[in-house]
């Protein structure tokens, strides 16, 4: 299993940390030992001081596909979740700084927070669901995925260019605004059409 990243697909993050709009969609990976076990606390590493969650919409891929057309894309996938990008904001600033990638922000273990997958189905329009995410019973992140500048079926298009995906894969399809730096003893909460996906607690 790989897990593929797109950043910068929501205009208003991309404004919020004073990024550059891209051209294309920003692709990258984190590897499986990011995943936080299921009913795992998130315990902030030692080498950072600036944890940010950053709420996603996910996709689980269900077969192998390369240089997948965006009409079929959707032939690949029968599930949507909801997790977290923890992004390790300090790290990746100074590695954006000198140009370096992202990883070591990105890709340290716990990471990857991944909730309960849905069928399709009990989606309507896989471009128009609602997510949120909850700290401390306060709503700090809320998105809708008609707001990503690349739609799902996009991304597996794209993404399938570049790197053949395979039955187990997962999609992070990028953050709306509202991330924030996250505090031992909080409790954050994922939900997806007001149905509860993830919850945590930070230590």
């Amino acid at each position: 299993m790989k897990i593929i990243c797109i950043g910068r697909n929501y205009t208003a993050h991309i404004e919020e940390l004073q990024n550059e709009k891209p051209t294309d969609p920003v692709v990258f990976i984190k590897p499986d030992s990011a995943v936080l076990p299921k009913e795992q606390d998130f315990y902030i590493p030692e080498f950072s001081n600036d944890i940010h969650y950053e709420v996603e919409v996910l996709v689980k891929i269900k077969k192998v596909g390369k240089h997948i057309q965006e009409k079929f894309a959707h032939k690949y996938y029968d599930e949507i979740g909801l997790g977290i990008d923890f992004t390790a904001r300090d790290v990746q600033s100074k590695l954006k700084e000198k140009g370096l990638p992202w990883e070591k922000a990105k890709g340290f273990d716990g990471a990857a927070v991944i909730g309960e997958w849905l069928p399709v189905s009990n989606f309507t329009n896989v471009n128009d669901i609602n997510f949120q995410l909850i700290k401390n019973e306060e709503v700090v992140q809320t998105g809708n995925t008609s707001l990503m500048l690349w739609k799902i079926d996009e991304l597996i298009a794209y993404v399938s260019s570049y790197f053949m995906l395979k039955k187990g894969d997962i999609i992070f399809t990028g953050t709306p605004a509202g991330v924030g730096r996250i505090q031992p003893n909080d409790y954050l909460t994922g939900t997806l059409e007001g149905k509860k996906l993830f919850s945590l607690k930070i230590k």
